[in-house]
């Protein structure tokens, strides 16, 4: 027969409670004294780390950098600026305007060079123009700052001719003038500096320069994996949206207007007349997130040229940051959602 177990069989002695509750007090102690020790552990590690990215190179005055896409916006300020740090800077501009306002507002050091990047042979007798300035030294710096923001429409509005524009000025130009100066740059045990968008990361708009975009960064992460072993650092930077003319909402519009006029009735239909007026009153509405100061972007390739400890990416602007960037990382349904709220609702998307 079973018997039931003696009441005084189960209980716990009274010394060994006190044992007990000592032994809980041991571990409780020893847990908040593992997490003291590891909050301190992170809080010097975040320290040695902010103080890691502060260190720079030093004498900066012997070194050349070369700048794609000075005549405006990101790339004249990136000249002006490096040249009143003391670089030797050789500045390349489309224009011949560009190019004599740029040399009126900086010193002897900084030399200009006219350069179509989607022409190959001006490319390479720029290549060899600069191999002849740097000499022994190499080149120190290369910044692929170059680029152009084409039509900006829905796809079913396109051709293949309208990607064609940004894709060889933003992918095949920055390839071909990388590809032309890496023997100097790898000389010098350098820097390249790739400017992508965040359209690099998200596509929020139909045409050649999300596209673009997206294969530099894939441009920019094989390189900088090939380029290890040589001692060059590769770094991307991501802009948010910026104030330039790049980004021009009237050149925009303009480009849009002339696709609609030639678009059959059918498409016209589906969209409806006042399509392009309900998209540019949606435009108005994030003008509160273009970002007007450029030096944000100047202060990215300054840390990724003088850094002894470059970052492999940099988010500039505060939308990047807080906005394009994070949502990068989310789910496609949820960056759909977002995106298409800004979308303007089509008139007849079922006449077809």
């Amino acid at each position: 027969m079973l018997q039931e177990p003696d009441p005084s069989q189960l209980a716990v002695p009274g010394h060994q409670l006190l044992l007990l509750f000592k032994k809980g007090e041991s571990l409780s102690y020893t847990g908040k004294k593992m997490f003291f020790w590891l909050l301190a552990l992170l809080i010097l590690c975040g320290f040695l780390w902010n103080y890691k990215r502060q260190l720079k190179i030093t004498d900066i005055t012997d070194k050349y950098i070369f700048i794609t896409g000075c005549d405006t916006g990101f790339g004249n300020l990136a000249a002006r600026t490096f040249d009143k740090k003391g670089f030797h800077v050789i500045a390349a501009c489309l224009t011949e305007s560009g190019s004599t306002a740029l040399k009126a507002e900086t010193s002897e050091r900084l030399h200009t060079v006219l350069l179509d990047v989607t022409d190959p042979e001006n490319v390479k007798r720029t290549a060899q123009w600069v191999k002849y300035q740097v000499g022994e030294k190499g080149l120190w710096g290369l910044i692929n700052n170059a680029g152009v923001l084409g039509v900006l429409a829905p796809t079913d509005w396109l051709t293949v001719e309208d990607y064609r524009e940004p894709i060889e000025v933003n992918l095949f130009g920055l390839i071909n003038v990388t590809l032309n100066l890496l023997p100097l740059v790898k000389k010098a045990r350098g820097r390249i500096i790739n400017v992508s968008s965040i359209a690099g990361r998200l596509a929020f708009s139909g045409g050649g320069y999300t596209p673009s975009k997206y294969a530099v960064e894939g441009f920019n992460d094989s390189l900088r994996r090939d380029m290890k072993a040589f001692g060059v650092h590769v770094s991307c930077i991501e802009p948010g949206l910026f104030k330039t003319g790049l980004s021009d909402p009237i050149k925009a519009t303009e480009k849009k207007l002339a696709i609609w006029k030639h678009l059959s009735p059918d498409i016209k239909q589906q969209y409806g007349e006042g399509y392009i007026e309900k998209s540019l009153d949606k435009l108005k509405g994030t003008t509160s997130f273009v970002n007007v100061d450029l030096s944000l972007v100047v202060e990215c390739m300054d840390h990724a040229l003088t850094s002894v400890f470059p970052k492999t990416h940099y988010a500039a602007g505060r939308d990047a940051k807080t906005f394009w960037i994070p949502l990068s990382y989310m789910p496609a349904v949820l960056q759909d959602f977002l995106l298409l709220k800004q979308e303007v609702e089509l008139a007849n998307p079922k006449a077809v």
